[in-house]
């Protein structure tokens, strides 16, 4: 298998393994994605628009991962960032790439159990995170987030929903297992309903929600993304890498089988 020049490439997370394994979003981020959020830059600005970040901000961010969101929370200078990374690599990435600042920092740790001090935060975000979890650990990173705020703070969320809102639990089954196979990571998307109540269930008000088409690899969505340099640096990459090219090819094939009942949603909530 050649290289496919992972960038800046073999200390992303997940590069230890074989393509065959790899969870699909590190694949797509060794082949030179750097947005993998599914409702892409756009709907990631109007969550950071919905949450209005300012300089009198104390933001926490779960899984930053490739840290291109942290980046765009920096660029409103709020008082202080903190991202929340599980995997150790994917920190070490994301630390690199934001500025060295004693007010910014990632720690490696979990979602659901952050160690970091209650009310401490008046923005909490997290991106493409609790659609790979189970109900539980949805709810303990729900749950989480809340005691982080202080009364009047606000948590977004930009995630992966199924729709209708009364899709028949068969169906919504078989498009988890699909998607599971595909991405090599447990997928459990919820319906926009779901998804609210999840969120009022811990104690939060919603306060705005909004959706965008799920087109994570659609030709123009990439080039809105990535620009025409990336998207060039990524055809190339699959070019060169035939077993990733073939996974890349059977994701997009999922996606697209089941375009009409995928869409990505954002949410705002405040604890009051």
């Amino acid at each position: 298998m050649t290289d496919a020049r992972p960038a800046q490439g073999m200390d992303l997370p997940g590069s230890g393994l074989d393509v065959a394994k790899m969870p699909g979003h590190w694949l797509l981020a060794r082949l030179g994605k750097r947005v993998l959020r599914p409702g892409g830059l756009k709907l990631t600005r109007v969550l950071l628009e919905g949450l209005a970040i300012g300089p009198a901000d104390q933001v926490v961010e779960f899984a930053p991962g490739l840290g291109g969101t942290a980046r765009m929370i920096l660029q409103r200078k709020p008082r202080h960032y903190t991202g929340v990374e599980r995997d150790e690599k994917a920190a070490r990435w994301a630390t690199r790439r934001l500025p060295s600042n004693p007010d910014i920092s990632v720690v490696v740790g979990r979602a659901d159990q952050t160690s970091l001090p209650a009310a401490s935060a008046s923005v909490v975000i997290g991106e493409a995170m609790l659609s790979m979890q189970t109900a539980e650990h949805k709810r303990l990173i729900a749950a989480e987030a809340f005691r982080l705020l202080r009364p009047g703070g606000h948590y977004g969320i930009h995630e992966l929903a199924v729709v209708p809102d009364n899709m028949p639990s068969e169906q919504r089954h078989r498009i988890d297992e699909t998607l599971s196979s595909a991405i090599h990571v447990g997928a459990r998307p919820l319906p926009p309903r779901e998804w609210k109540s999840l969120l009022e269930g811990v104690g939060f008000h919603v306060v705005t929600m909004g959706y965008a088409r799920m087109h994570l690899l659609r030709p123009l969505r990439l080039i809105q993304d990535e620009g025409f340099l990336g998207v060039l640096r990524l055809a190339k990459n699959l070019i060169l890498d035939g077993p990733a090219r073939r996974r890349v090819v059977a994701m997009r094939r999922v996606f697209e089988r089941h375009q009409r009942n995928l869409s990505a949603i954002y949410i705002v909530a405040r604890k009051d």
